[in-house]
């Protein structure tokens, strides 16, 4: 009625083209494809730090039973991680093909081994276990728990340090003690 109606005869007007929504797709598109090389190259990672993990398998196998320093395990995050212990870890290079042997630090991490050769960080780690075994058996060889023994020992030092100090202390008195008897006796004197 207020409208005009349309001819069947005229042309229908183009469509506008959405280039915005074409660009969204496109990214997401692109998106997709990035993260699904990022996720294989995470994958590869994984495998290789597993290829690790079964290589150290004998190592860890001689460890002692009651040594509870070790707690091997495959995290895997955005960057896979093979832990050694709580403070030791093996991850993948910049390259993915570069394994690194890393110990956290008070001053920050420290590389212990950079190789592409899976034989050359096995011998690295198993010189770290080594490292960390006869650590554990220093700590031990103390005769007390805990360190205990190191501490009575200090005790004692201390004691002993106390003990001279009021021996000292003593002599000094009986010296000054002496004079001050002596000074008196020199001024009560009677005067010829």
């Amino acid at each position: 009625m207020f409208g005009r109606s349309k001819k069947p005869d005229e042309p229908a007007a183009p469509a506008a083209p959405a280039p915005l929504k074409d660009a969204v797709r496109e990214a997401r598109i692109e998106a997709a494809e990035r993260s699904a090389v990022v996720v294989d190259l995470r994958d590869a990672d994984v495998a290789r730090l597993e290829l690790l993990n079964d290589a150290l398998d004998p190592v860890f196998a001689e460890i002692p039973k009651d040594a509870d320093l070790f707690d091997r395990g495959l995290s895997r995050g955005d960057v896979p991680r093979l832990w050694i212990d709580v403070i030791a870890h093996v991850e993948m290079g910049r390259d993915k093909r570069q394994y690194r042997f890393v110990q956290d630090t008070r001053y920050g991490r420290a590389v212990l081994a950079e190789s592409y050769e899976l034989a050359d960080i096995v011998q690295a780690v198993t010189r770290y276990v080594a490292r960390r075994l006869v650590e554990r058996e220093r700590a031990l060889a103390d005769d007390a728990p805990f360190g205990r023994a190191t501490a009575l020992k200090m005790v004692e030092h201390e004691q002993r340090r106390g003990r001279l100090r009021a021996f000292r202390t003593f002599i000094y008195g009986v010296i000054v003690g002496v004079a001050g008897l002596v000074g008196l006796a020199l001024l009560n004197q009677p005067h010829p």
